[in-house]
């Protein structure tokens, strides 16, 4: 391995760009080697300024790319099996943003494919997990001192949605995370989900049944709710907080700048999740380096990106149908015994 790792980042829109600025800028012991997008012109507007970068419109070319040691995929969703495959067939280790892939079956090929190979190439950007205050969290329920976890209460608002999002992306694109959060925190896997639909909001596009109320049952008897509006108007919010035998926690609490004018002040609210998470994305991409340049994995698995999609498919089963829907999960590789959750 040089000595500086040479990433290829498949995507240049909004994530890629922002992965490629902090592969160049804001991480240690790795440079951007390769940039692909289909729109070449986006592609080379992110790579702008790096020297030795080169610049494809297709992700495999990208892959076989001079200096290409591992790669980091942030194209659309359901372009990712196809380039974790082709990744792995290289044995290239890749940081692959969430969701993994969006449909389970295609999940479970990838994780198959990935077991065959008898070693962990891929992480999942579950980038919650390198947050300061779910890690403070999760170490506050692992150390038991709140006693078991009953409950967990979540929130996920976005200012407004994108062109074209619809009900069910609601619960495969945006409840995602706290699907991985839940298994993570909690240390155990969803089994069943619940879709409550209350009235649309009056901010969000015509047809589209926001927000929505999801809960989720666990193996180890605890209930975990989300509320997930993606049009409230005012600003990024997400929060957590575990209810226990003894106590509570919260994680996500508004914090940042106060403001004071004349008559009010006030905190300011993220309006873009690059800002509330940029320092766990800063920690997420650092650690995956640093375990790449060592020849390891860590982090989210294949298997938690898998599981992720399955019970998303079964979230949004429940609000297609407005039944408690069970989560239905294929065996755990031998690979995933012991990391995952």
């Amino acid at each position: 391995m040089s000595e500086l790792l040479g990433v290829a980042v498949l995507g240049a829109g909004h994530m890629g760009a922002d992965h490629v600025r902090r592969l160049d800028r804001g991480v240690s012991g790795a440079r951007v080697a390769a940039v692909a997008d289909p729109d070449t012109a986006r592609a080379k507007e992110a790579a702008a300024g790096i020297d030795g970068v080169t610049v494809h419109a297709e992700a495999e070319a990208a892959l076989d790319a001079p200096g290409v040691e591992a790669v980091l995929i942030a194209s659309p969703g359901p372009a990712h099996e196809e380039a974790l495959l082709a990744a792995f067939a290289r044995g290239l280790p890749v940081l692959c943003e969430k969701p993994m892939v969006p449909d389970s079956e295609g999940a479970l090929r990838v994780v198959e494919a990935e077991a065959r190979g008898g070693r962990r190439l891929a992480q999942v950007g579950f980038m919650r997990r390198y947050d300061a205050e779910y890690r403070r969290l999760k170490r506050v329920l692992d150390d038991g001192r709140l006693g078991r976890p009953l409950m967990l209460h979540c929130v996920h608002r976005n200012v407004s949605s994108p062109p074209g999002f619809t009900s069910a992306m609601l619960i495969d694109s945006s409840v995602s995370h706290e699907i991985d959060a839940a298994r993570w925190l909690l240390g155990q896997e969803l089994t069943a989900v619940t879709v409550l639909r209350p009235r649309p909001s009056g901010g969000a596009p015509q047809g589209l049944l926001d927000p929505q109320f999801v809960l989720f049952e666990t193996d180890g008897g605890a209930l975990v709710d989300v509320e997930i509006f993606v049009n409230c108007g005012f600003g990024y919010q997400v929060r957590c907080e575990a209810v226990c035998e003894h106590g509570s926690a919260r994680a996500g609490e508004d914090h940042g700048l106060l403001l004071t004018t004349t008559g009010t002040a006030g905190a300011e609210v993220p309006q873009d999740y690059l800002v509330r998470f940029a320092d766990a994305y800063d920690r997420e991409v650092q650690a995956w380096v640093d375990a790449t340049r060592q020849g390891r994995a860590t982090g989210p698995t294949a298997w938690d990106g898998y599981a992720a999609s399955a019970v998303a498919e079964a979230g949004v089963r429940a609000l297609e149908s407005g039944l408690r829907t069970p989560v239905d999960l294929a065996p755990r590789p031998a690979l995933y015994t012991d990391t995952g959750r």
